[in-house]
């Protein structure tokens, strides 16, 4: 990378951290830290949404397996399409209906506290550090490109290219200021931000990359044999039916996904975000994953982490390379912003506010919320050092398999059944978590249960089927699980009335005005980094034309943005 490139990496993540601190002077209660006070509009919300679970992976995961699998990589994704259309069709305006700020409030009615308390602690230490693997691994490519000179301080040893737990670190630092100082009106505009940065770069790598390989005709007779095939490897067809359903219950009910149905005005706006969500997610990604695609018949040789990025330094220009990088860091980094936003708020309200201070006030509340931040960005941090050691990869398709299912479907169920309680929770969540040990520790090569004769024929189907034997578990246990206990229980949980009672109040109350702020803050963020260019094609006259018409794409959408802000004035 060039001088340009840093230059611009510095000062886009200025930026980003800057435009979170703008909403610091909106915390004054624990509503609007954790709930952006019900006022965000749908679209920023539902953009949010897409952003924490296109984070999480695209670049690293899902990345790696388009560059060595093929279109296989763009069904995967469009089965979260899939799944957040299902969501916005049947939970998100549900949710909204019931009038809670957060899944922890509608499972403290319905439930009661043990099932928030294990959820919180549960969910907010082994999913938080989960998402440190996430940063972990976009370290690792974004390092790749950054060589240091011999014994300089922050250099790897082994590689001489900058430290990969350095960087881990700075961007979980850069994670916690942004949701300590603005919370989830921080998070909901960080997100905005980074989409649209990623979308225009992305606009220009596609084209450009594409132009290497003569063309998309050229680029599809260079394929590998099978490069174009829906399906591949353990990615079999009945693996897409298992992932629909998973992110289903993921998007549906995860605490994250829920609380972007939860911070908007009416119910109609939740499905509207939900909706958006999952047009995003059916139309784009084959956009999103052209780069690693096409850039494996142009070098079939790389690692396929580094796929993406090598991709893109491939045709960007300096300056553009940067803002792609600083995005795409900070984009994984947004998925680690929600979940800390989600889980300091469940910590805020479940322990301090339940256990130890049941009386504090909104700024107490508020700083109750900015230490569990702190204290929660530890644990990304620990993530982040610890977790590659496993393999992220890994660990991101086991954890999503094998414990979604267990820990979200009784949270769906509840919002419908009349009928379970906690038992049933409890129940289920247990059974789901051992037959989910069986499979990943028992049935496998080595595993406690290896040996034993009568389950010789599960053990080989299991290791034969990894990907599916991990989302049978995931699925069906839990499933049976509850319909037994529903077709058993015969009474009304008395949480079912506590919830129909939040559901009538939400009812009488007036939906508020969304604000515009996000617009303008988008509008004013895309016009600097649009002057930014400009200056960088003046001074770069080889790469004058692609960067000059990156700058005009960027004033462009300031101009419609602004066009919809002064049209919404009026209205």
């Amino acid at each position: 990378m060039q001088t340009a490139d840093y230059i611009v990496i510095v000062l886009y993540i200025i930026g980003i951290v800057g435009a979170g601190m703008v909403f610091a002077g909106k915390m004054k209660s624990s509503k609007d830290m954790f709930a952006a006070g019900g006022q965000s509009p749908w679209w920023v919300s539902g953009l949010s949404g897409f952003m924490t679970m296109f984070s999480a992976g695209t670049f690293v995961v899902w990345g790696g397996i388009a560059y060595k699998y093929g279109f296989v990589a763009v069904v995967i994704n469009m089965c979260y399409g899939v799944s957040a259309m299902l969501v916005g069709w049947f939970l998100a305006g549900y949710w909204r209906k019931l009038g809670v700020n957060s899944a922890a409030e509608f499972l403290q009615l319905r439930f009661g506290g043990s099932i928030v308390q294990f959820y919180t602690w549960f969910q907010g230490t082994v999913g938080i550090f989960a998402v440190g693997g996430a940063i972990y691994a976009l370290s690792k490519i974004v390092c790749a490109l950054m060589p240091l000179p011999v014994g300089h301080l922050l250099a790897d040893p082994n590689t001489g290219m900058l430290s990969v737990p350095f960087v881990s670190v700075m961007l979980c630092v850069m994670v916690i200021l942004i949701t300590f100082s603005g919370g989830l009106w921080a998070v909901l505009m960080t997100d905005v931000l980074q989409f649209v940065i990623l979308v225009v770069s992305v606009i220009f790598v596609v084209p450009l990359i594409l132009m290497k390989a003569g063309g998309w005709s050229s680029f599809i007779e260079k394929a590998p044999e099978g490069f174009t095939s829906p399906v591949a490897a353990d990615f079999t067809w009945w693996f897409m039916a298992g992932w629909v359903i998973i992110h289903f219950f993921k998007i549906g009910g995860e605490w994250g996904f829920v609380q972007r149905y939860t911070c908007v005005p009416t119910a109609k706006d939740a499905k509207k975000a939900a909706f958006i969500f999952g047009a995003m997610y059916l139309i784009s990604p084959l956009f999103w994953m052209l780069p690693p695609l096409v850039f494996r018949v142009l070098n079939p040789n790389v690692d396929v982490e580094q796929a993406y990025i090598l991709s893109c330094k491939l045709v960007l220009p300096a300056g553009m390379m940067g803002l792609m990088i600083a995005a795409m860091a900070s984009a994984t980094a947004s998925a680690a912003t929600s979940q800390l936003n989600v889980f300091a708020g469940a910590f805020t309200t479940e322990v301090y506010q339940r256990l130890l201070k049941p009386g504090a006030s909104d700024k107490q509340m508020v700083q109750a919320g900015r230490v569990f931040t702190i204290v929660l960005g530890g644990v990304v941090i620990a993530g982040a050092l610890l977790i590659p050691r496993y393999g992220y990869t890994r660990f991101i398709l086991d954890l999503t398999t094998l414990l979604t299912g267990p820990l979200v479907l009784p949270t769906i169920w509840g919002l419908f059944s009349k009928k379970i309680g906690i038992k049933a929770v409890w129940g289920t969540t247990l059974v789901g978590f051992a037959a989910a040990a069986i499979v990943k520790f028992g049935l496998t090569d080595g595993g406690f249960l290896a040996g034993v004769g009568f389950l010789e024929p599960l053990s080989e189907w299991v290791v034969s089927h990894m990907r599916i034997a991990d989302l049978t578990s995931g699925i069906l246990v839990p499933f049976i699980v509850l319909v037994i206990l529903e077709l058993t229980e015969k009474h009304e949980h008395p949480g079912w009335q506590r919830v129909m009672n939040s559901k009538q109040a939400f009812h009488e109350t007036e939906a508020v005005q969304t604000s515009t702020m996000p617009a303008v803050m988008v509008a004013i963020t895309l016009a600097v980094i649009g002057v930014m260019m400009t200056i960088l094609a003046l001074i770069n006259r080889a790469e004058m034309k692609v960067l000059l018409s990156f700058a005009l794409t960027l004033y462009a959408i300031v101009a419609v943005v602004f066009f919809a802000i002064r049209k919404a004035g009026k209205n």
